[in-house]
């Protein structure tokens, strides 16, 4: 980045805005698919600051947000059982499956602990051999190497207790879903930095020029996005349609290999379910034949309740962007981060949060975004 470590500074903020007030000739729609990302547009009212008609949609960026519901009443299912440590991020406590969620599971006793890292979970399942530990294994490319990681050494270390409920997604093939869909308005990508840092960019290369839409690899910073949004309008006002890297400073094309290496050795592509959205094809990761028997899924003949989303939840129209979370009639009023109604509204990096947490009003007029009818 060319403003080096002055990630805040209001004159540099401004000199951006300026710059991209004085490129932009029309109203360009530009999507950050990064949850985080959408957190500071919003937190900081970048997205309220930018020249007058260009949209910001808030993309599918949340880990939290797209585990499916299957998957959180699979892990409940999983954790009521009396043998079972259940192993978990924090943030994935709150999101509400059918019936409950993962913490109200633990009120009524439950082993459901809290991790910092999957190898905390590695640790638990050495230290208690009379038990079964599993670990909830969501997220991005960003998790997967530490998760991949966590498998290698408890299968080193020849542990039979340890297993992972998996529900890994792949961001290249939910950017080439949102494309294909005819009603997508985006004309341009904001690629999530902590992404590529692991897997690099070469995956959204084809994307790029087969769906004509530039794509800027940007951090996380008030400045980087500023920067990350002119370098976009800067493509398209050109009619360029190209991969660039705002995060130069975190990013190469390669990405991370020795990352890459332990994903692609646990790992493999499948097709896998988003919530909200449905199954995309070649979306996400599950365990290899070598690794199956740390499945979770495969070892706990479980089920969790017939898996039911709330009717009154647009969480799967905020998540592609074809509404807003104050869209929601139940946004701010029976739905807040106390009381949750989907999982946006929970996690750190859910748009429902991020509006809620900026005091952004609900909508009264009718909604400015597409509709999903």
């Amino acid at each position: 980045m060319k403003y080096l470590d002055e990630y805040r500074d209001p004159v540099l903020a401004r000199q951006l805005l300026d710059e991209l007030a004085g490129t932009a000739t029309r109203p360009w729609r530009i999507m950050e698919v990064c949850g985080g990302q959408t957190h500071t547009l919003v937190r900081q009212g970048i997205d309220e600051l930018l020249p007058a008609g260009m949209r910001m949609i808030h993309g599918p960026g949340c880990p939290v947000c797209v585990t499916p519901l299957e998957i959180l009443d699979r892990a409940m299912a999983v954790a009521a059982r009396p043998e079972v440590i259940l192993t978990s991020f924090g943030d994935m406590l709150r999101v509400p499956g059918t019936d409950t969620d993962l913490l109200s599971l633990r009120a009524r006793g439950a082993d459901v602990r809290v991790v910092y890292a999957p190898m905390d979970a590695v640790r638990l399942a050495a230290e208690h051999p009379d038990r079964e530990v599993v670990f909830l294994a969501v997220g991005f490319e960003t998790t997967a190497p530490a998760n991949a990681t966590a498998v290698l050494h408890a299968a080193r270390l020849g542990l039979t207790n340890f297993s992972v409920l998996v529900s890994h997604v792949l961001v290249p093939p939910a950017i080439t879903a949102l494309l294909e869909d005819p009603d997508c308005e985006v004309e341009a990508f904001l690629a999530a930095g902590h992404v590529c840092a692991v897997m690099g960019w070469r995956d959204y290369e084809p994307i790029a020029g087969t769906y004509g839409v530039p794509i800027v690899v940007t951090g996380f910073e008030p400045l980087d996005l500023l920067e990350g949004i002119l370098m976009a309008v800067r493509q398209l006002e050109a009619g360029r349609h190209e991969v660039e890297n705002q995060y130069a400073r975190a990013v190469r094309r390669s990405g991370n290999t020795r990352a890459q290496d332990a994903v692609r050795a646990v790992f493999r592509v499948t097709d896998r379910a988003w919530r909200g959205i449905g199954t995309l094809p070649a979306s996400g990761l599950e365990l290899t034949d070598a690794y199956r028997g740390f499945d979770a899924a495969r070892r706990f003949a479980v089920d969790g309740p017939r898996s039911v989303e709330d009717p009154e939840c647009i969480a799967g129209a905020v998540l592609t962007g074809a509404r807003l979370p104050t869209d929601c009639p139940a946004y701010g009023t029976r739905f807040t981060p106390r009381r949750p109604l989907g999982a946006p509204m929970v996690s750190s990096e859910g748009t429902c949060a991020a509006f809620h947490g900026a005091g952004r009003a609900r909508t009264t007029s009718p909604p400015t975004t597409r509709s999903t009818g």
